[in-house]
């Protein structure tokens, strides 16, 4: 790393005066480009798992229920494919992709400037939004009110239908837990209809009504939700201390932990023998502190600074070097651990706890906002200049069967703690908690969900330096143990065999034969994710990208020495596997 070595105080300087400074960032991308031929939808990080783009013909605007309405109608009519996006784009699976076999037959509904309505009804402690509105919104008129909505994801960059239709969640055993849809009582869902009903309706779904259990997890297969009515508590504020301590005793400790604090979660740093405790809950509005969660990894980042991380990282990749990116570990969770990961008493950090109302504690996302036309600084994944670009796994697991999953990590991890040292760069493996839900797409059980980012290649035909580490997990995690995959996260392996781990999947496609009958809201790339085909798998280096798993040499790349292998600790997997020896 020696090449490198005056690049990374630099970094950590500059990263320390985005918690200094107010810094202005271009805001993200639109996810919807047009031009004469026709629009294209992109993610938020510019690149699907598949790296082939989604074309659309036409995108519609609509900005009220009717003009919504009326835009399912004209689909319906017209035997169109149909897909629902929103200001932000965010599902890592490609969702909200309408056909690819009928590109020319489809259309997008986006419902960026469907976004006027946030009702709140203080007497019932309930409020109503368009699908539309952001979730920044909807907390700060919320909160406006004296109340507080109780769940809600770490990042705010989502739609308030976005964030229920792929199961988004915070981290809460506790009351209705932390997945946002089971704080749902009411959803309205525009469907298809019959000519004499004007080819849509709406329909209206109260918390009794069990059709509401496919709605609120419907992943845009239902119809379009056109408003959504989430259940509110009394305004209250958070305390939140990180215990940055060692990690022998995680797969003891979770089950406690995430039942003592109400909005605990653990972040595990493997190859730094690292675990930090969130120990996060309630306390009264009078309580002083008037803190801030501006959690690091979302905040605005000058943009040379994530160029150079980006070209840092990609530099280490092609040096195989192991140790340069174990300093680049030690360098960030040592950062973190000084600023709290970036929470604030005030303007800065000056000590634990930190408290705060629930509206500035329980999400993130200062680099969406920009009051200038500015280019210096940007979210650090902006495809636009070449920054960040990574994978992010994402399984659930059963409670039950959560501290033999630790096990056999600690178990792969401590054969060399190096190789785990490249997630450590980004934010380790982060542990949350989330209740039993009678969504049907939801979880069945009290669960453990676990994130966890990793390096991905600019190109797909390029292997990445102890990836076979980081697919052993993938593939532990999904398989060995069965989790469930997080429904807007993860490569297309995650999702094989998926509607078998759901008890109530049946449930779900009964409802979407009653409500979408002429699969409108269906596509190749929904039905590949929610019925778990796998990718064909005759393509050479399909298991670079996570399109296939293994199983023979030339699904990896066996010209740059990475051959199908079995796992180190769980056997049965099969991983693209550095072989020197290999290479001719």
């Amino acid at each position: 790393m020696a090449n490198l070595g005056w690049l990374l105080p630099r970094i950590i300087w500059g990263s320390t005066l985005t918690l200094l400074t107010t810094i202005h960032a271009m805001p993200p991308p639109s996810p919807v480009q047009c031009n004469k031929t026709g629009c294209t939808l992109y993610n938020s990080y510019g690149v699907w798992g598949d790296r082939k783009d989604c074309h659309v013909p036409k995108i519609l605007y609509p900005t009220t229920e009717e003009e919504l309405r009326l835009a399912v109608a004209n689909a319906n009519k017209n035997k169109l494919k149909v897909k629902v996006v929103s200001k932000f784009s965010h599902t890592i699976p490609k969702l909200a992709c309408p056909s690819e076999r009928q590109s020319g037959n489809s259309i997008l509904i986006s419902t960026e400037k469907y976004n006027s309505t946030i009702k709140v009804d203080a007497a019932n402690l309930a409020v109503t939004a368009d699908s539309g509105v952001g979730l920044r919104a909807l907390i700060d008129r919320v909160e406006e009110a004296g109340l507080s909505l109780v769940a809600a994801p770490y990042w705010e960059g989502v739609s308030v239908g976005g964030l229920i239709s792929t199961g988004a969640h915070g981290s809460s055993w506790w009351g209705k837990g932390g997945a946002v849809h089971d704080h749902v009582v009411g959803l309205s869902l525009i469907v298809p209809a019959k000519e004499s009903e004007g080819y849509a309706k709406i329909i209206r779904f109260n918390a009794q009504d069990p059709l509401l259990n496919a709605a609120k997890v419907s992943l845009g297969m239902l119809g379009v939700i056109s408003k959504v009515t989430f259940s509110l508590e009394r305004g209250f504020k958070r305390s939140i201390t990180f215990n940055f301590t060692d990690d022998g005793h995680i797969e003891d400790e979770f089950m406690d932990h995430g039942k003592k604090h109400e909005f605990a979660d653990i972040t595990w740093y493997p190859s730094r023998h690292t675990a930090v405790y969130r120990y996060d809950d309630r306390v009264p509005l009078d309580t002083n502190g008037d803190g801030v969660n501006d959690f690091i990894g979302f905040q605005s980042n000058p943009v040379v600074i994530s160029k150079s991380v980006r070209a840092m990282e990609k530099s280490l990749e092609n040096a195989r070097n192991v140790d340069g990116k174990c300093t680049m570990a030690s360098s960030f969770v040592a950062f973190k651990k000084l600023n709290a990961n970036g929470l604030k008493n005030s303007l800065i950090f000056t000590g634990y706890p930190v408290v705060g109302h629930q509206a500035k504690m329980q999400t993130s996302g200062s680099c969406l906002y920009s009051p200038t036309t500015s280019t210096d600084s940007s979210c650090a994944w902006d495809p636009r200049i070449k920054g960040l670009f990574f994978y992010e796994s994402t399984p659930i697991f059963p409670a039950q069967k959560f501290p033999d999953f630790i096990r056999d990590v600690k178990k792969l991890r401590d054969i060399k703690p190096q190789n785990f040292c490249g997630v450590d760069i980004y934010n380790g493996l982060l542990i949350r908690f989330i209740k039993a839900s009678g969504a049907y797409l939801g979880q069945s059980e009290d669960s453990v969900v676990v994130d966890f980012n990793y390096y991905r290649a600019d190109e797909a035909s390029t292997p990445r330096l102890n990836q076979d580490v980081f697919e052993e997990v993938e593939q532990m995690a999904f398989f060995k143990y069965g989790a469930k995959p997080h429904w807007a996260k993860n490569r297309n392996l995650a999702f094989l065999d998926v509607h078998n781990k759901y008890s109530n999947f049946n449930k779900f496609v009964a409802a979407k034969k009653q409500l979408d009958f002429h699969n409108m809201f269906s596509s190749e790339w929904s039905d590949e994710i929610v019925f778990g085909e796998e990718a064909a798998k005759g393509a050479a280096g399909c298991a670079l990208e996570g399109q296939c798993i293994c199983s023979e040499d030339r699904h990896c790349s066996p010209g740059k020495g990475y051959l199908c292998q079995p796992g180190l600790v769980y056997k049965d997997a099969r991983v693209c596997r550095y072989s020197p020896s290999s290479i001719s």
